[in-house]
């Protein structure tokens, strides 16, 4: 049964740029329906900062994910010692990426990413690049107590990744 042909091949994509701007990257070929492992679709990292990207493209709009995706994410990430991150691309755009406590909750406890919103609001590869270079930055504070203020991580766990 053939899988997602155009999500493979942004995710091929993404593996490509983020090679090219010094990332050392893998795409999780097994991420998915595959396999009954919680794994993002993507690692990446340059030695000072490392993700865990579970990507997401369309040429609609808006891009949801479900909540037990999001979950999956962030418990692989903070297990592995990654960043976890969001990364979604419409057509016509670049990748934007964000934390997970960045997306909009709906009501039902699924996430949602607008095109406006990713345009405007999303962090670049290029962005990615340069948290490695100024890694403790307050920005990272910033994301961890925005995680904990949404529910996202607990005390005891905003704890552990500030330590």
């Amino acid at each position: 049964m053939p899988g997602n042909p155009k999500g493979d091949r942004r995710e091929r994509e993404l593996v490509n740029r983020l090679d090219e701007a010094g990332f050392a990257v893998m795409r999780a070929p097994a991420s998915g329906s595959s396999t009954d492992r919680e794994l993002p679709d993507v690692l990446a990292g340059d030695g000072d900062v490392f993700y865990a990207v579970e990507a997401k493209s369309s040429s609609g709009d808006p891009i949801y994910l479900t909540g037990e995706e999001v979950e999956a994410l962030i418990y692989f990430a903070r297990n592995f010692g990654a960043a976890p991150k969001v990364g979604v691309r419409f057509d016509r755009e670049d990748w934007a990426f964000f934390h997970p406590s960045d997306l909009h909750t709906t009501d039902g406890g699924n996430y949602r990413v607008k095109k406006e919103t990713a345009v405007e609001d999303g962090e670049s590869i290029a962005d990615l690049k340069a948290a490695g270079e100024a890694s403790g930055s307050d920005r990272s504070v910033a994301e961890v107590l925005n995680a904990v203020e949404q529910g996202v991580l607990s005390m005891d766990e905003a704890e552990a990744m500030l330590e």
